[in-house]
Protein backbone atom coordinates (compact mmCIF):
# COMPACT_ATOMS: atom_id res chain seq x y z
CA UNK A 1 0.00 0.00 0.00
CA UNK A 2 2.40 3.16 -0.69
CA UNK A 3 7.09 8.49 -0.94
CA UNK A 4 7.58 10.97 -3.20
CA UNK A 5 9.46 13.88 -3.25
CA UNK A 6 7.85 13.56 -6.93
CA UNK A 7 4.31 12.99 -6.14
CA UNK A 8 3.06 16.70 -6.56
CA UNK A 9 0.27 15.44 -8.46
CA UNK A 10 -0.63 12.70 -6.41
CA UNK A 11 -0.88 14.19 -3.29
CA UNK A 12 -2.83 17.48 -4.74
CA UNK A 13 -6.33 16.30 -3.37
CA UNK A 14 -9.22 17.52 -5.39
CA UNK A 15 -12.32 17.58 -3.56
CA UNK A 16 -16.00 18.16 -4.77
CA UNK A 17 -19.05 18.37 -2.53
CA UNK A 18 -22.14 17.41 -2.48
CA UNK A 19 -25.04 20.05 -0.52
CA UNK A 20 -28.18 18.88 -0.13
CA UNK A 21 -28.84 20.75 2.53
CA UNK A 22 -27.66 21.06 6.40
CA UNK A 23 -28.65 19.44 9.05
CA UNK A 24 -27.17 19.66 12.73
CA UNK A 25 -26.60 16.55 14.52
CA UNK A 26 -27.05 16.18 18.35
CA UNK A 27 -23.39 15.32 20.20
CA UNK A 28 -23.80 12.73 22.82
CA UNK A 29 -20.15 13.13 23.46
CA UNK A 30 -19.31 13.42 27.34
CA UNK A 31 -18.89 16.69 28.42
CA UNK A 32 -18.39 18.04 24.71
CA UNK A 33 -15.80 15.56 23.88
CA UNK A 34 -15.78 15.13 19.91
CA UNK A 35 -15.81 11.15 19.35
CA UNK A 36 -15.97 10.86 15.59
CA UNK A 37 -17.69 7.58 14.19
CA UNK A 38 -16.16 5.77 10.76
CA UNK A 39 -17.21 3.17 8.83
CA UNK A 40 -14.99 0.69 6.70
CA UNK A 41 -15.12 -2.16 5.17
CA UNK A 42 -11.16 -2.57 5.24
CA UNK A 43 -10.73 -4.43 8.40
CA UNK A 44 -7.43 -5.22 9.62
CA UNK A 45 -5.99 -8.58 9.10
CA UNK A 46 -3.89 -8.95 12.03
CA UNK A 47 -3.02 -6.30 15.09
CA UNK A 48 0.40 -7.33 14.89
CA UNK A 49 2.50 -4.71 12.16
CA UNK A 50 4.96 -7.53 11.83
CA UNK A 51 2.57 -9.80 9.97
CA UNK A 52 0.54 -7.45 7.68
CA UNK A 53 1.35 -6.11 3.79
CA UNK A 54 -2.36 -5.34 3.66
CA UNK A 55 -5.09 -2.71 4.74
CA UNK A 56 -4.19 -3.44 8.52
CA UNK A 57 -2.08 -0.26 7.54
CA UNK A 58 -5.40 1.68 8.10
CA UNK A 59 -5.44 1.23 11.81
CA UNK A 60 -1.59 0.85 12.24
CA UNK A 61 -1.52 4.79 10.68
CA UNK A 62 -3.36 6.15 13.53
CA UNK A 63 -1.80 4.04 16.42
CA UNK A 64 1.44 3.40 15.80
CA UNK A 65 4.25 5.96 14.84
CA UNK A 66 6.79 5.10 11.97
CA UNK A 67 10.04 6.94 11.63
CA UNK A 68 8.96 9.25 8.56
CA UNK A 69 5.63 9.62 7.48
CA UNK A 70 3.07 11.87 5.45
CA UNK A 71 1.87 14.97 7.08
CA UNK A 72 -1.23 15.99 4.97
CA UNK A 73 -0.27 18.08 1.69
CA UNK A 74 3.65 16.59 2.11
CA UNK A 75 5.17 15.02 -1.06
CA UNK A 76 8.23 13.45 -0.03
CA UNK A 77 8.60 11.14 3.40
CA UNK A 78 8.98 13.84 6.62
CA UNK A 79 10.15 13.27 10.52
CA UNK A 80 7.44 11.97 12.43
CA UNK A 81 8.91 9.12 15.61
CA UNK A 82 12.57 10.61 13.95
CA UNK A 83 13.98 14.22 14.54
CA UNK A 84 15.43 14.00 11.20
CA UNK A 85 16.68 11.66 8.80
CA UNK A 86 19.64 10.82 6.37
CA UNK A 87 21.71 9.20 4.02
CA UNK A 88 25.56 9.26 5.29
CA UNK A 89 26.92 8.10 2.16
CA UNK A 90 27.09 8.85 -1.35
CA UNK A 91 25.92 5.82 -2.58
CA UNK A 92 22.62 4.98 -0.39
CA UNK A 93 23.82 2.25 1.28
CA UNK A 94 23.75 3.96 4.69
CA UNK A 95 20.40 5.80 6.19
CA UNK A 96 20.34 6.77 9.45
CA UNK A 97 17.79 8.77 11.83
CA UNK A 98 17.53 10.50 14.91
CA UNK A 99 14.30 10.10 17.48
CA UNK A 100 12.76 12.75 18.61
CA UNK A 101 13.66 13.70 22.61
CA UNK A 102 11.68 11.92 25.41
CA UNK A 103 9.58 9.47 23.08
CA UNK A 104 7.81 6.94 25.09
CA UNK A 105 4.87 4.18 24.09
CA UNK A 106 1.44 5.13 25.65
CA UNK A 107 2.35 3.05 28.30
CA UNK A 108 4.86 5.07 29.16
CA UNK A 109 8.22 2.68 28.07
CA UNK A 110 11.17 4.69 26.10
CA UNK A 111 10.90 4.30 22.24
CA UNK A 112 14.52 4.87 21.75
CA UNK A 113 16.94 3.44 19.27
CA UNK A 114 16.29 -0.22 20.91
CA UNK A 115 12.38 -0.09 20.50
CA UNK A 116 13.27 0.95 16.64
CA UNK A 117 15.80 -1.78 15.72
CA UNK A 118 13.77 -4.37 18.04
CA UNK A 119 11.20 -3.28 15.46
CA UNK A 120 12.20 -3.58 11.81
CA UNK A 121 14.63 -6.69 13.35
CA UNK A 122 11.62 -8.79 14.12
CA UNK A 123 10.11 -7.84 10.93
CA UNK A 124 12.92 -9.87 9.30
CA UNK A 125 13.15 -12.66 11.92
CA UNK A 126 9.83 -13.74 12.05
CA UNK A 127 9.01 -13.57 8.50
CA UNK A 128 5.82 -13.91 7.96
CA UNK A 129 4.41 -15.58 4.73
CA UNK A 130 2.73 -12.39 2.31
CA UNK A 131 4.21 -10.43 5.62
CA UNK A 132 6.21 -6.81 5.48
CA UNK A 133 9.76 -8.09 5.22
CA UNK A 134 9.29 -8.15 1.72
CA UNK A 135 9.96 -4.50 1.74
CA UNK A 136 13.49 -4.86 3.18
CA UNK A 137 15.14 -6.62 0.66
CA UNK A 138 17.57 -3.95 0.13
CA UNK A 139 17.98 -3.77 4.35
CA UNK A 140 21.10 -6.41 5.77
CA UNK A 141 21.07 -4.46 9.56
CA UNK A 142 20.09 -2.20 12.15
CA UNK A 143 22.61 -0.69 14.41
CA UNK A 144 21.97 1.53 17.64
CA UNK A 145 24.35 4.09 17.69
CA UNK A 146 23.33 5.34 20.46
CA UNK A 147 20.09 6.02 22.48
CA UNK A 148 18.55 7.89 19.78
CA UNK A 149 20.19 7.09 16.79
CA UNK A 150 19.92 4.16 14.20
CA UNK A 151 21.82 3.44 10.85
CA UNK A 152 20.06 1.10 8.68
CA UNK A 153 22.97 -0.78 6.47
CA UNK A 154 21.46 -1.23 2.89
CA UNK A 155 23.18 -4.09 0.85
CA UNK A 156 22.61 -1.92 -2.24
CA UNK A 157 22.24 1.43 -3.31
CA UNK A 158 18.05 1.93 -2.18
CA UNK A 159 16.80 5.42 -2.56
CA UNK A 160 13.38 4.46 -1.96
CA UNK A 161 14.10 3.17 1.48
CA UNK A 162 12.76 6.52 3.44
CA UNK A 163 9.62 5.50 1.45
CA UNK A 164 9.16 1.93 2.94
CA UNK A 165 10.17 3.61 6.44
CA UNK A 166 7.28 5.72 5.84
CA UNK A 167 4.51 2.67 5.65
CA UNK A 168 2.66 1.60 8.34
CA UNK A 169 4.30 -1.61 7.68
CA UNK A 170 7.40 -0.39 9.79
CA UNK A 171 5.75 0.97 12.51
CA UNK A 172 7.33 0.62 16.01
CA UNK A 173 6.67 -1.29 19.11
CA UNK A 174 7.73 -1.82 22.71
CA UNK A 175 9.82 -4.58 22.81
CA UNK A 176 8.46 -5.41 26.07
CA UNK A 177 4.90 -6.45 24.84
CA UNK A 178 6.03 -7.88 21.67
CA UNK A 179 8.19 -10.62 21.26
CA UNK A 180 10.94 -10.73 19.05
CA UNK A 181 10.80 -13.98 17.66
CA UNK A 182 7.01 -14.37 17.07
CA UNK A 183 3.80 -12.52 16.76
CA UNK A 184 1.72 -10.81 19.80
CA UNK A 185 -1.23 -13.03 20.06
CA UNK A 186 -2.79 -11.24 23.23
CA UNK A 187 -4.89 -8.73 20.68
CA UNK A 188 -4.00 -5.57 22.07
CA UNK A 189 -1.97 -2.85 20.29
CA UNK A 190 1.06 -0.82 22.49
CA UNK A 191 1.99 1.85 20.25
CA UNK A 192 3.06 5.61 20.64
CA UNK A 193 0.93 6.91 17.41
CA UNK A 194 -2.12 9.67 17.81
CA UNK A 195 -4.70 7.35 19.30
CA UNK A 196 -4.74 4.54 21.71
CA UNK A 197 -6.82 0.62 20.91
CA UNK A 198 -8.91 0.98 23.69
CA UNK A 199 -11.27 -2.12 22.80
CA UNK A 200 -11.31 -3.87 19.56
CA UNK A 201 -13.54 -6.59 18.42
CA UNK A 202 -12.26 -8.44 15.27
CA UNK A 203 -14.19 -7.49 12.32
CA UNK A 204 -16.51 -5.22 14.02
CA UNK A 205 -14.83 -2.21 15.91
CA UNK A 206 -12.24 -0.08 16.75
CA UNK A 207 -12.46 2.31 19.55
CA UNK A 208 -9.94 4.69 19.23
CA UNK A 209 -8.87 7.23 21.88
CA UNK A 210 -6.60 10.31 22.29
CA UNK A 211 -3.43 8.87 23.23
CA UNK A 212 -1.85 11.70 25.89
CA UNK A 213 1.70 10.61 25.66
CA UNK A 214 1.29 10.89 21.81
CA UNK A 215 4.58 13.45 20.43
CA UNK A 216 4.35 13.58 16.43
CA UNK A 217 3.20 15.78 14.18
CA UNK A 218 -0.29 15.23 14.01
CA UNK A 219 -2.57 17.70 14.82
CA UNK A 220 -5.74 15.66 16.13
CA UNK A 221 -8.90 17.75 15.77
CA UNK A 222 -11.49 15.00 17.32
CA UNK A 223 -10.88 13.29 20.72
CA UNK A 224 -11.31 9.66 19.43
CA UNK A 225 -12.68 8.01 16.85
CA UNK A 226 -14.74 5.13 16.59
CA UNK A 227 -14.37 2.28 13.53
CA UNK A 228 -17.26 0.21 12.74
CA UNK A 229 -16.43 -2.54 10.43
CA UNK A 230 -18.95 -3.80 7.57
CA UNK A 231 -18.57 -6.94 5.49
CA UNK A 232 -20.94 -5.17 2.48
CA UNK A 233 -20.94 -1.03 1.57
CA UNK A 234 -24.72 -1.40 1.41
CA UNK A 235 -25.03 -1.72 5.21
CA UNK A 236 -22.36 1.15 5.70
CA UNK A 237 -24.33 3.19 3.70
CA UNK A 238 -27.53 2.47 5.42
CA UNK A 239 -25.61 3.12 8.60
CA UNK A 240 -24.46 6.88 7.07
CA UNK A 241 -27.81 8.01 6.18
CA UNK A 242 -29.27 6.63 9.20
CA UNK A 243 -26.61 8.97 10.89
CA UNK A 244 -25.20 5.83 12.64
CA UNK A 245 -22.11 6.29 11.63
CA UNK A 246 -20.63 10.23 10.66
CA UNK A 247 -18.57 9.14 7.73
CA UNK A 248 -17.42 6.27 5.30
CA UNK A 249 -14.24 4.88 4.07
CA UNK A 250 -13.16 2.61 1.33
CA UNK A 251 -15.77 0.06 0.03
CA UNK A 252 -18.25 2.61 -1.67
CA UNK A 253 -19.31 0.90 -5.01
CA UNK A 254 -19.95 3.21 -8.40
CA UNK A 255 -23.51 2.78 -8.10
CA UNK A 256 -23.50 4.08 -4.34
CA UNK A 257 -21.05 6.77 -5.22
CA UNK A 258 -23.08 8.07 -8.16
CA UNK A 259 -26.60 7.71 -5.38
CA UNK A 260 -24.82 10.00 -3.52
CA UNK A 261 -23.92 12.36 -5.64
CA UNK A 262 -27.57 12.74 -6.84
CA UNK A 263 -29.90 15.24 -4.57
CA UNK A 264 -32.10 12.95 -3.52
CA UNK A 265 -33.99 13.70 0.02
CA UNK A 266 -32.32 10.36 1.58
CA UNK A 267 -29.38 12.04 0.97
CA UNK A 268 -30.02 14.97 2.68
CA UNK A 269 -27.43 16.57 5.00
CA UNK A 270 -24.97 13.83 3.50
CA UNK A 271 -21.48 15.46 1.35
CA UNK A 272 -18.51 13.13 -0.95
CA UNK A 273 -15.64 14.32 -0.99
CA UNK A 274 -13.14 12.66 -3.68
CA UNK A 275 -9.69 12.65 -4.29
CA UNK A 276 -6.98 10.93 -6.65
CA UNK A 277 -6.33 7.76 -6.22
CA UNK A 278 -2.83 5.90 -6.60
CA UNK A 279 -4.80 2.39 -6.99
CA UNK A 280 -4.90 0.45 -10.32
CA UNK A 281 -6.59 -2.49 -11.92
CA UNK A 282 -4.88 -4.91 -14.67
CA UNK A 283 -4.75 -7.73 -15.89
CA UNK A 284 -1.68 -10.66 -15.90
CA UNK A 285 -0.85 -13.08 -18.69
CA UNK A 286 0.76 -16.16 -17.50
CA UNK A 287 3.51 -17.01 -20.42
CA UNK A 288 3.80 -21.13 -19.68
CA UNK A 289 -0.08 -21.10 -20.35
CA UNK A 290 -0.62 -22.04 -24.17
CA UNK A 291 -3.39 -19.95 -24.70
CA UNK A 292 -1.15 -16.65 -23.93
CA UNK A 293 2.48 -17.52 -24.83
CA UNK A 294 2.16 -16.15 -27.71
CA UNK A 295 2.72 -12.17 -27.61
CA UNK A 296 0.82 -11.72 -30.83
CA UNK A 297 -1.90 -12.54 -28.67
CA UNK A 298 -1.68 -10.25 -25.91
CA UNK A 299 -0.76 -7.93 -28.14
CA UNK A 300 -4.67 -8.73 -29.87
CA UNK A 301 -6.38 -8.17 -26.49
CA UNK A 302 -4.62 -4.85 -26.10
CA UNK A 303 -5.71 -4.13 -29.42
CA UNK A 304 -9.30 -4.55 -28.80
CA UNK A 305 -9.95 -3.83 -24.76
CA UNK A 306 -12.31 -0.64 -24.74
CA UNK A 307 -11.12 0.86 -21.15
CA UNK A 308 -13.19 3.86 -21.48
CA UNK A 309 -15.86 1.86 -22.34
CA UNK A 310 -15.29 -0.45 -19.13
CA UNK A 311 -15.05 2.64 -17.44
CA UNK A 312 -18.40 4.45 -17.93
CA UNK A 313 -20.57 1.16 -18.13
CA UNK A 314 -18.84 -0.35 -14.61
CA UNK A 315 -18.01 2.24 -12.61
CA UNK A 316 -19.79 4.96 -13.75
CA UNK A 317 -16.96 7.58 -13.66
CA UNK A 318 -15.73 6.90 -10.42
CA UNK A 319 -12.51 5.59 -12.21
CA UNK A 320 -10.48 6.42 -15.45
CA UNK A 321 -8.60 4.61 -18.29
CA UNK A 322 -5.15 3.95 -17.14
CA UNK A 323 -2.73 3.17 -20.32
CA UNK A 324 0.59 2.12 -17.75
CA UNK A 325 1.36 0.49 -14.69
CA UNK A 326 2.48 3.74 -13.30
CA UNK A 327 -1.31 5.82 -12.62
CA UNK A 328 -1.37 9.51 -14.03
CA UNK A 329 0.36 11.41 -10.61
CA UNK A 330 3.29 9.49 -10.13
CA UNK A 331 6.52 11.16 -11.60
CA UNK A 332 7.41 9.20 -14.87
CA UNK A 333 3.97 8.30 -15.60
CA UNK A 334 3.56 7.45 -19.38
CA UNK A 335 0.59 6.89 -21.47
CA UNK A 336 2.53 3.57 -23.16
CA UNK A 337 -0.39 1.68 -24.64
CA UNK A 338 -2.78 4.41 -26.00
CA UNK A 339 0.76 5.48 -27.58
CA UNK A 340 1.21 2.11 -29.19
CA UNK A 341 -2.39 0.80 -29.67
CA UNK A 342 -4.43 3.57 -29.80
CA UNK A 343 -8.30 3.49 -29.79
CA UNK A 344 -9.62 0.07 -29.51
CA UNK A 345 -9.40 -1.40 -33.02
CA UNK A 346 -10.70 -5.06 -34.50
CA UNK A 347 -9.07 -4.75 -38.02
CA UNK A 348 -5.88 -3.87 -36.67
CA UNK A 349 -6.09 -7.15 -33.72
CA UNK A 350 -6.94 -9.47 -36.67
CA UNK A 351 -4.40 -8.60 -38.35
CA UNK A 352 -1.88 -9.28 -35.71
CA UNK A 353 -3.24 -12.41 -35.09
CA UNK A 354 -3.32 -13.18 -38.81
CA UNK A 355 0.16 -12.23 -39.60
CA UNK A 356 1.17 -14.63 -36.73
CA UNK A 357 -0.75 -17.50 -38.36
CA UNK A 358 -2.93 -17.80 -35.57
CA UNK A 359 -6.06 -19.38 -35.92
CA UNK A 360 -9.52 -17.67 -34.32
CA UNK A 361 -11.67 -17.70 -31.87
CA UNK A 362 -8.53 -17.72 -29.47
CA UNK A 363 -10.06 -19.43 -26.79
CA UNK A 364 -9.07 -18.03 -23.31
CA UNK A 365 -9.56 -18.14 -19.52
CA UNK A 366 -10.21 -15.34 -17.51
CA UNK A 367 -9.83 -15.30 -13.53
CA UNK A 368 -11.17 -13.13 -11.01
CA UNK A 369 -11.59 -13.13 -7.08
CA UNK A 370 -14.93 -12.40 -5.74
CA UNK A 371 -14.54 -10.50 -2.37
CA UNK A 372 -11.14 -8.49 -2.53
CA UNK A 373 -12.24 -5.56 -4.66
CA UNK A 374 -15.66 -5.03 -4.57
CA UNK A 375 -19.00 -5.97 -6.19
CA UNK A 376 -18.05 -4.03 -9.57
CA UNK A 377 -15.24 -6.73 -10.28
CA UNK A 378 -17.52 -9.18 -11.55
CA UNK A 379 -19.29 -6.80 -14.02
CA UNK A 380 -16.28 -5.58 -15.15
CA UNK A 381 -15.05 -8.85 -16.00
CA UNK A 382 -18.00 -9.61 -17.56
CA UNK A 383 -17.92 -6.50 -19.95
CA UNK A 384 -14.33 -7.35 -20.62
CA UNK A 385 -16.04 -10.94 -22.01
CA UNK A 386 -18.36 -9.33 -24.11
CA UNK A 387 -16.02 -6.40 -25.97
CA UNK A 388 -13.21 -9.25 -26.44
CA UNK A 389 -15.99 -12.26 -27.97
CA UNK A 390 -17.84 -8.87 -30.21
CA UNK A 391 -14.63 -8.96 -31.84
CA UNK A 392 -15.24 -12.81 -33.13
CA UNK A 393 -11.10 -13.05 -32.48
CA UNK A 394 -11.81 -14.73 -28.84
CA UNK A 395 -13.66 -17.13 -26.84
CA UNK A 396 -13.96 -16.11 -23.36
CA UNK A 397 -14.65 -18.23 -19.77
CA UNK A 398 -14.70 -16.54 -16.90
CA UNK A 399 -13.68 -18.38 -13.59
CA UNK A 400 -14.03 -17.13 -10.13
CA UNK A 401 -12.97 -17.79 -6.52
CA UNK A 402 -12.92 -16.40 -3.05
CA UNK A 403 -9.72 -14.23 -2.44
CA UNK A 404 -7.98 -17.07 -0.35
CA UNK A 405 -8.52 -19.19 -2.89
CA UNK A 406 -7.47 -17.02 -5.79
CA UNK A 407 -4.27 -16.17 -4.19
CA UNK A 408 -3.52 -19.95 -3.63
CA UNK A 409 -4.18 -20.30 -7.52
CA UNK A 410 -2.21 -17.73 -8.67
CA UNK A 411 0.60 -18.10 -6.88
CA UNK A 412 0.85 -21.60 -8.22
CA UNK A 413 0.61 -20.51 -12.20
CA UNK A 414 -2.45 -22.06 -12.29
CA UNK A 415 -4.30 -19.00 -14.04
CA UNK A 416 -3.77 -18.21 -17.63
CA UNK A 417 -5.21 -14.82 -17.34
CA UNK A 418 -6.14 -13.30 -14.10
CA UNK A 419 -6.99 -9.82 -12.51
CA UNK A 420 -5.07 -7.78 -9.87
CA UNK A 421 -5.38 -5.17 -8.41
CA UNK A 422 -2.62 -2.95 -6.25
CA UNK A 423 -2.27 0.01 -3.58
CA UNK A 424 0.92 1.35 -3.77
CA UNK A 425 3.44 0.83 -0.48
CA UNK A 426 4.41 4.08 -1.46
CA UNK A 427 3.49 6.34 -4.37
CA UNK A 428 6.83 6.44 -6.35
CA UNK A 429 6.92 4.90 -9.56
CA UNK A 430 9.13 1.92 -8.35
CA UNK A 431 6.22 0.60 -6.17
CA UNK A 432 4.65 0.03 -9.76
CA UNK A 433 6.96 -1.64 -11.73
CA UNK A 434 9.45 -3.55 -9.19
CA UNK A 435 6.84 -5.68 -7.83
CA UNK A 436 5.95 -7.03 -10.92
CA UNK A 437 9.18 -7.98 -12.42
CA UNK A 438 11.87 -10.46 -11.61
CA UNK A 439 11.65 -14.45 -10.89
CA UNK A 440 9.60 -14.04 -7.32
CA UNK A 441 7.46 -11.35 -7.73
CA UNK A 442 4.17 -10.99 -5.81
CA UNK A 443 2.06 -12.52 -9.13
CA UNK A 444 3.47 -15.47 -8.49
CA UNK A 445 4.35 -15.79 -12.57
CA UNK A 446 8.13 -14.75 -13.34
CA UNK A 447 8.65 -12.07 -15.43
CA UNK A 448 12.28 -12.12 -16.49
CA UNK A 449 13.45 -8.21 -17.43
CA UNK A 450 17.17 -7.88 -16.99
CA UNK A 451 17.09 -4.56 -18.58
CA UNK A 452 14.56 -3.32 -15.82
CA UNK A 453 15.96 -5.75 -12.91
CA UNK A 454 19.42 -5.83 -13.32
CA UNK A 455 20.02 -2.10 -15.16
CA UNK A 456 17.09 0.84 -14.61
CA UNK A 457 16.03 -0.28 -11.19
CA UNK A 458 19.70 -0.62 -9.42
CA UNK A 459 20.34 2.65 -11.23
CA UNK A 460 17.31 4.79 -10.26
CA UNK A 461 17.90 3.74 -6.92
CA UNK A 462 21.03 5.14 -6.33
CA UNK A 463 19.52 8.60 -6.62
CA UNK A 464 17.78 10.31 -4.07
CA UNK A 465 16.52 13.42 -5.87
CA UNK A 466 13.77 10.71 -7.48
CA UNK A 467 12.62 13.64 -10.26
CA UNK A 468 16.10 12.91 -11.64
CA UNK A 469 14.83 9.22 -12.99
CA UNK A 470 12.28 9.99 -15.14
CA UNK A 471 13.73 8.85 -18.36
CA UNK A 472 14.68 5.32 -16.67
CA UNK A 473 11.25 4.82 -15.57
CA UNK A 474 9.68 5.49 -18.73
CA UNK A 475 11.84 2.96 -20.25
CA UNK A 476 10.83 0.79 -17.95
CA UNK A 477 7.24 1.27 -18.63
CA UNK A 478 8.35 0.88 -22.70
CA UNK A 479 9.65 -2.29 -22.17
CA UNK A 480 6.05 -3.21 -20.17
CA UNK A 481 4.14 -1.94 -23.38
CA UNK A 482 6.14 -4.23 -25.68
CA UNK A 483 5.79 -7.28 -23.65
CA UNK A 484 2.45 -7.10 -22.81
CA UNK A 485 2.83 -9.00 -19.59
CA UNK A 486 0.87 -7.25 -17.89
CA UNK A 487 -2.19 -5.06 -19.30
CA UNK A 488 -3.17 -2.02 -17.25
CA UNK A 489 -7.19 -1.18 -17.17
CA UNK A 490 -8.03 1.55 -14.86
CA UNK A 491 -6.98 3.85 -11.93
CA UNK A 492 -9.60 4.46 -9.16
CA UNK A 493 -10.70 7.69 -7.42
CA UNK A 494 -11.40 7.45 -3.80
CA UNK A 495 -14.76 8.72 -1.81
CA UNK A 496 -15.40 9.74 1.86
CA UNK A 497 -18.71 10.33 2.30
CA UNK A 498 -19.95 12.06 5.74
CA UNK A 499 -22.64 14.10 7.21
CA UNK A 500 -22.02 18.01 6.41
CA UNK A 501 -21.31 18.63 9.90
CA UNK A 502 -18.09 16.77 9.28
CA UNK A 503 -15.26 18.50 7.78
CA UNK A 504 -11.60 17.35 7.54
CA UNK A 505 -12.64 14.23 4.57
CA UNK A 506 -10.61 16.38 1.78
CA UNK A 507 -7.16 16.17 4.41
CA UNK A 508 -7.84 12.89 6.05
CA UNK A 509 -6.02 11.16 3.40
CA UNK A 510 -2.53 10.69 2.84
CA UNK A 511 -0.41 10.02 -0.11
CA UNK A 512 -0.34 6.62 0.47
CA UNK A 513 -4.61 6.94 0.52
CA UNK A 514 -4.67 6.13 4.00
CA UNK A 515 -6.90 7.17 6.16
CA UNK A 516 -5.41 10.05 8.84
CA UNK A 517 -8.67 10.23 11.47
CA UNK A 518 -7.08 12.89 13.80
CA UNK A 519 -7.84 15.21 11.03
CA UNK A 520 -11.75 13.92 10.87
CA UNK A 521 -13.50 16.62 13.49
CA UNK A 522 -17.09 18.10 13.76
CA UNK A 523 -18.29 21.63 13.03
CA UNK A 524 -19.16 23.87 15.44
CA UNK A 525 -21.34 26.06 13.90
CA UNK A 526 -23.53 26.48 10.54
Amino acid sequence: MFNRTMLQAAAALASISLVAGCSLFSDDDVDGAQQIVVGTTSAPSTLDPAAAWDGSWELYRNVFQTLLSFPTGSTSPQPDAAEGCKFTDPTNTAFQCKLREGLTFSNGHPLDAAAVKHSIDRIQKIDVVGGPNGLLGSLRDVEKEDDRTVTFHLTKPDATFPFILATPAMSLVDPAEYPAAKLREDGKVTGSGPYTLQSYQEGQQAELKKNTRYNGFADRKNDGVTIRYFKESEAMVAALKRKEIDATYRGLTAEEVVDLQAKKKANEGLQLVETTGADIRYLVFNPKDPSVSKLPVRQAIAQVVDRGALVAKVYQGTAEPLYSMVPKGIAGHTTGFFDKYGEPDVPKAREILKDAGIDTPVQLTFWFTTDRYGSSTAPEFAELKRQLEESDLFKVTLQSKPWKEFQEGYKTGQYPVFGRGWFPDFPDPDNFIAPFVGKNNVLGTPYESPEITQQLLPLTRQKSDRGAVSKEFQRAQSILVDDVRLLPLWQGKLYVASSEEIAGGERALDPQTVMQMWELHRQTSW
